[in-house]
This record gives C-alpha cells, sequence and structure tokens, in this order.
C-alpha cells in the first residue's frame, strides 16, 4: 500500500484509469469499421480512411476550446461533457445508419470524435498530476495501460460484430447489394448502440466520485490559467506536439490498413474476421502488454532511453514489412505494437516537464497536434491505392525516426524547476 501510494496511485487516480478505458475501447472500432464501411460502400483505401481523417479533424478544431473549457469550469465538469457527447455521437452514428450514406456517418463520428478530443485533453495531465512528480511517467503509462486494454477489447468486439459472416465471406473487393448492406450497417449499429449504454454507465459512475477527483485535482495544477497560445512560445512544446502527432499518425495508420494488409495472400493471407482479431490481440495486445512492462522499466530506467530504444525498434519493423517479405512482413507489423506501447505517454510527459506553458496549455497544444497526424493515413491510403499495402509502411517509418531524434534530444536537456533526472 506505501508502495502504490509512493506512485501516487489513489482513488481519484483509478477513477480516472476508467475513462482511458472508455476511450481505448470505443476509439479502436474506427478499425473494424474501416473494413465495414469499405466492404458496404465499395470504397477504396483513401475513401474508407476518411473515417480517421474525421477523428484527427475533431483533434484540430476541439482541442484548444476543449483546454480553454477546462481552464474555465474545471476537469471534472469538463469530463461529464466529454463522455455526453461521446453517448451523443455514438446514438448519432446508430441513427446516422438509417440514411445509408457515409458522409451522414462521417458526420456523426466527428460528435463521437469531439467527445473523445474533450476527454484525452483534460483527462492525460490529470492522470499526470494526481501525484508525485517523479512518477508522472509511471502514472500516465499505467493509466495509458487500461487505454491499451480497452483497444484490445474493443477491436475484438467490434472485429465480431461488424466484420461476422457477412462481411467475411465477402472477402476483398467483394460488391454487395442493397440487402447485404443493410446487414452489414445492422451490425454496425448494434456496435455502436452497445457503446452508447456502455458510457451512461460510466457517466454516473463518475458523476458519483466526482468530489473525489474534484478534491485531488484542485491540489494538482493549482491557480494556472495561461492561455493555450502560449505553449506556442515554448520550443520544447513545439517539439513535442509534432512529435506526438506523427506517433499518433504513424500508429493509427498501421492499425488502419493492418486487417487488409494481413488478409493479402503475399502476407499471411487470413480472413477479414481473423485478421481483425490478430489486429487486437497481437498489435494492440502488444501495447497493451508494452505498457505493463514499460511502466515497471519506467520506474528504473530513463524515460528519454527507453523511448529511443522503443522508436528504433518500430522503425526496424515498419522496414522489414516495408520489404514485403512475405509473412515475416506480417510478423513484423504486428510486433510494432509491442514497442509503441510507451510512445504516446512517455512524449507527453517529456514535453510537459519541459515546456515554458501550463500543463494545461501543453496538453492542449499536444492534443491540437494529433490533427497533424492526419496527413499521415491520408499518405498512406494514397500509397496503398496506387502502390500497394507494403510501400504504405514508409509512411511511419520517417515518423518513428523523427521520435528517435526527439527522444535523443529530450536525454541531453533536463525538465524545467531542476526536477530530478527522471527522464
Amino acid at each position: 500500500m506505501e508502495r502504490l501510494r509512493a506512485l501516487g496511485i489513489s482513488g481519484a487516480f483509478v477513477s480516472v484509469t476508467t475513462l482511458f478505458f472508455a476511450w481505448g475501447f470505443i476509439a479502436s472500432n474506427n478499425d473494424p469499421l474501416i473494413v465495414a464501411m469499405r466492404a458496404a460502400f465499395h470504397l477504396n483505401y483513401t475513401e474508407a480512411l476518411a473515417i480517421q481523417l474525421v477523428s484527427f479533424l475533431a483533434y484540430g478544431l476541439v482541442s484548444l476550446p476543449a483546454a480553454s473549457l477546462g481552464n474555465r469550469i474545471g476537469p471534472v465538469s469538463t469530463l461529464m461533457i466529454a463522455l455526453g457527447t461521446m453517448m451523443a455521437g455514438c446514438l448519432a452514428v446508430r441513427f446516422s445508419l438509417g440514411f445509408q450514406s457515409f458522409a451522414a456517418i462521417l458526420a456523426a463520428l466527428f460528435v463521437l470524435a469531439t467527445g473523445i478530443t474533450t476527454l484525452q485533453v483534460s483527462a492525460n495531465p490529470l492522470a499526470a498530476a494526481l501525484g508525485p512528480v517523479r512518477t508522472s511517467h509511471f502514472r500516465l503509462n499505467f493509466a495509458q495501460t487500461f487505454n491499451s486494454l480497452g483497444v484490445v477489447i474493443g477491436v475484438n468486439f467490434g472485429a465480431s460484430v461488424m466484420l461476422g459472416a457477412k462481411v467475411i465471406a465477402a472477402g476483398q473487393g467483394q460488391v454487395y447489394g442493397a440487402d447485404q448492406r443493410v446487414e452489414v450497417l445492422h451490425s454496425v449499429g448494434h456496435a455502436f448502440t452497445v457503446m452508447a449504454a456502455m458510457l451512461a454507465v460510466l457517466i454516473a459512475f463518475l458523476w458519483s466520485q466526482r468530489r473525489r477527483i474534484v478534491a485531488a485535482s484542485m491540489v494538482a495544477e493549482p491557480g494556472q490559467q495561461a492561455t493555450m497560445l502560449d505553449a506556442l512560445k515554448s520550443r520544447w512544446a513545439i517539439f513535442g506536439a509534432v512529435a506526438i502527432g506523427l506517433y499518433v499518425g504513424a500508429e493509427v495508420s498501421i492499425g488502419s490498413i493492418m486487417i487488409n494488409f494481413l488478409h493479402q495472400d503475399s502476407v499471411l493471407a487470413l480472413p477479414l474476421l481473423k485478421g481483425g482479431r490478430y489486429l487486437a490481440n497481437v498489435y494492440w495486445g502488444g501495447a497493451l502488454i508494452g505498457r505493463f512492462i514499460g511502466s515497471v522499466l519506467l520506474t528504473r530506467v530513463r524515460a528519454a532511453r527507453l523511448l529511443c530504444l522503443c522508436a528504433v525498434a518500430a522503425a526496424s519493423l515498419c522496414a522489414i514489412a516495408l520489404a514485403d517479405v512475405g509473412p515475416l512482413s506480417g510478423y513484423a507489423a504486428l510486433a510494432v505494437g509491442l514497442f509503441n506501447s510507451i510512445m504516446f505517454p512517455t512524449i507527453f510527459t517529456l514535453t510537459l516537464e519541459r515546456s515554458r506553458a501550463s500543463q494545461s496549455a501543453t496538453s492542449g497544444l499536444l492534443c491540437l497536434a494529433i490533427a497533424g497526424g492526419a496527413l499521415l493515413p491520408f499518405l498512406v491510403g494514397r500509397i496503398a491505392d496506387t502502390a500497394n499495402l507494403a510501400v504504405a509502411f514508409v509512411v511511419p517509418v520517417g515518423a518513428y525516426l523523427f521520435i528517435v531524434c526527439f527522444a535523443v534530444q529530450a536525454a541531453t536537456r533536463s525538465p524545467r524547476g531542476g526536477l530530478a533526472a527522471a527522464v
């Protein structure tokens, strides 16, 4: 118990980790949704990846307003608004399916992404701050472990519901008739109805825990009312923003094409549903395992050093996938998830420690920067359509190499305020 207190594991922190699970579970359903929409509406890769672009658009438009809202009304009220918006988004997706219009579905997904963005802007710095500064890397990685758990369960759930017999029987390139499209959209609607119900339960839980979290958050970052634009004056805030945008873009791009990549005869020739399970249990499951391991390692190894090693490994594995060497490329692509594990929370906390702006301002800029990662799925989709899925891995290779540079620079710079060398 004393060890947990030393690491900053409090009741408020445990409550906040449930939010990480929820947004991981819901956001991860984009991966099987891409496959289902591609089959239902006969989309190419670039068109189908518009589902991810909508999420990135929300980060670009909502991050700064969400951070400003958090400054005005506090983290708990902001989190409640975020969860309510997410539930409304899930119900909007369910309603939009009746129009059988991909554009209407994208509009509903934007509402959902708005809620996820608001949740992430508030929850990340809150989890990092709910305890001693020296263990902030551990806490945010530990909280992100539950995000990964949500992703693993979410992708399994989405693949089972959305990629059932009707979709898997279609295979790649099958043209659906009107009746088959209705069946696929019905399965998608069922998935989003379940997610809306889950969010309703979570809203009730967070409301019951609001006083505990408010009391803890009042200690976390008192009196900092700087505007979001202050983060643009910090070189490290900008450096970290670019790194985190590239990381998210790479991670999302790989996950978005993984099922179809593994489906190819030249790779593993997996059926779509089985490919979805490999995506959930190996790629995202690797991230889950990696975050457990990383949380422990970060109590012993400098964060910047561990980030550098993981980024080098991820770039190398993507290069193997790029080489298109048969099944080995498939296994290499799946293994990237293990090394993705600590990247987001570690980049986030390294940047918070070095930025001269407030935590809320820096967090807003970091989440805003995620929108810049939208360029990566777009490039991956274009390359996949004009060349092939293997060549598209050149995009994440470049992203991971930039993160290597960020980690090397972070290792040579001390945190602001002369904090102990926890990095």
